[in-house]
């Protein structure tokens, strides 16, 4: 998906940093483990392991120089959020911002935050390792840029610029959870395939499919053009391939060469599809209460 040119970033609510970040040092929980992504998170899973657990355990290491982060001040139009990735997740949080506003009475934004390396956040410290999170504690989405590419080369999603917009508006789904008081569901009852964990993750493909269904309409407030362009049938595509790479059968078979459903934290790859799917063809939150049906997919 493309974003109109004629668009403005707003880079507010966005902060960066290198190898080390400011931040809390609480212990509750990080949500989302960049969508069942990287190599702790997949252990973790294998294990039997809450990831937000390995998140908030991991040590956070600041011996030397800090890394400079991006230069936000390159985010200006859609043009930018065009060329530079990390531009793009900003601009695509800034139509999240905008079609969650119009659906959610009382919607308030997230903070974003762009980090390479290692990062303190409000939920304890993390790493690029653990790819993309929310943390609930101190309302902050956070994005090592490097996992798109990850994404495609480890876990064999396809490529393209909608892909990498399904993973921010997958994170910011955790933040209407949160808003919703819903979000802490996800540490208790039961775990594994039909768990609330699992449930859990997949509301939040959901209302990625909602935003994803509003997104070319809603009309920036300073601008008056949409955010992006209409999408195409390979973007829809390309979400959909994101959504079965980070499938936990398809992981685990990858990696142990056997699917253990029991210990499923983020469902399978065909039902993070059909969710996403689900929110896309309705436009309709009220779709994605993943916690009231008993056919997940």
């Amino acid at each position: 998906m493309t974003f109109n040119e004629g668009m403005r970033i707003d880079t507010s609510a966005a902060s960066t940093s290198g190898s080390a970040a400011g931040g809390g040092g609480g212990r509750r929980m990080a949500v989302g483990g960049g969508l069942a992504g990287l190599a702790i998170v997949v252990i973790a899973m294998l294990l039997g392991v809450d990831p937000g657990g390995v998140l908030s355990q991991q040590p956070l290491d600041t011996r030397g120089d800090v890394a400079p982060g991006f230069d936000l001040s390159q985010c200006r139009t859609g043009a930018d959020a065009n060329t530079f990735v990390q531009c793009r997740v900003v601009a695509t949080a800034n139509s999240l911002d905008a079609v969650w506003k119009q659906l959610m009475p009382g919607y308030t934004r997230p903070n974003l935050r762009l980090f390479s390396g290692q990062v303190s956040t409000g939920c304890g410290p993390a790493s690029s390792d653990v790819g993309p999170f929310y943390c609930p504690a101190d309302q902050t989405a956070y994005f090592d840029t490097d996992f798109f590419q990850v994404l495609v080369e480890e876990f064999g999603s396809s490529g393209g610029p909608f892909a990498q917009e399904y993973v921010v508006a997958h994170e910011y789904g955790h933040h209407v959870q949160n808003l919703l008081g819903v979000l802490g569901r996800a540490q208790h009852g039961a775990q594994g395939a039909a768990g609330t964990g699992v449930r859990t993750e997949l509301q939040a493909d959901c209302y990625a499919g909602v935003w994803a269904h509003y997104a070319s309409t809603v009309r920036q407030e300073s601008t008056g053009v949409p955010f992006l362009e209409p999408l195409s049938d390979q973007d829809i595509q390309d979400a959909l391939s994101a959504a079965a790479s980070v499938g936990d059968d398809r992981i685990q078979e990858q990696v142990t060469g056997h699917i253990s459903p029991e210990s499923w934290t983020h469902g399978s790859s065909a039902q993070r599809q059909k969710w996403f799917t689900v929110g896309y063809q309705t436009g309709d939150p009220n779709k994605c209460d993943t916690f009231a049906t008993r056919d997940l997919g």
